[in-house]
């Protein structure tokens, strides 16, 4: 199917994994934290229940690594039976604020392709998380210059976007969406009419992943971001 971009007129772009690195950093600490709580429990069941917890406190903590630390913490008191010691507590925190600190690492043509694109279109900025981490890495990232405008929203549902493009009057059939995630950043805007490309990041959260009868098509998807300039 060819891509028929002629109509766009606005360019959204997801953060993570989409314009730097992220997920891998979390899968790193994953493990580290199996090896941390080995005592107790195998690597494979440390990660199903961290999950669990992930999942049971992400309306009460939100996306992020603030998020992601408390629900280590939780899971490490659950899976040792509340025996877990303060030295081990403490190194759950530091390793949470070590990914926190981690310098940006911004992914193959990413820049290239904003460069090219500002000016020519209003390009926005959507991610999702902890707000104060996210306005950390995009300063850290020297993109910021890039967007005229920056949004960090609670989740990326179809009601978050169409509320969001409202505010901002964007028409819905100008807008196009671009970023790693099916489930966040492109099936949504394909179910409210925009239009959306999806460029996969090679780890993927459980959580983002989708059922293949979720997913109806309707987008593209390509291999490296700076693809897309061969449409706009």
């Amino acid at each position: 199917m060819e891509i028929d971009l002629s109509h766009i007129r606005v360019i959204g772009f997801d953060a993570d994994d989409t314009l730097w690195v992220n997920e891998t950093y979390f899968r790193d600490t994953e493990h580290e934290f199996a090896r941390l709580l080995s005592a107790y429990e195998t690597e494979n069941k440390i990660d199903q229940e961290l999950f669990k917890m992930e999942m049971q406190n992400l309306g009460i903590y939100g996306y992020g690594i603030k998020g992601f630390m408390l629900s280590m913490i939780e899971s490490a008191i659950d899976l040792s039976n509340g025996k877990i010691d303060s030295k081990t507590i403490s190194k759950i925190l530091d390793m949470g604020k070590e990914m926190i600190l981690k310098p940006v690492e911004i992914l193959d043509g990413v820049e290239e392709v904003l460069k090219s694109l500002n000016g020519k279109y209003r390009l926005i900025l959507l991610t999702k998380g902890d707000l104060l981490d996210q306005e950390r890495k995009l300063d850290r990232s020297g993109l910021s210059k890039y967007f005229h405008h920056i949004e960090v929203l609670s989740d990326k549902k179809e009601e978050n976007y169409s509320n969001l493009l409202s505010h901002l009057e964007i028409p819905v059939d100008e807008f196009l969406m671009i970023g790693n995630s099916l489930k966040s950043d492109v099936l949504p805007l394909i179910n409210i009419g925009a239009s959306a490309v999806h460029v996969p990041f090679h780890t993927t959260w459980a959580h983002e992943q989708v059922k293949e009868n979720d997913d109806n098509g309707g987008y593209h998807t390509l291999d490296n971001i700076r693809e897309i300039l061969k449409y706009l």
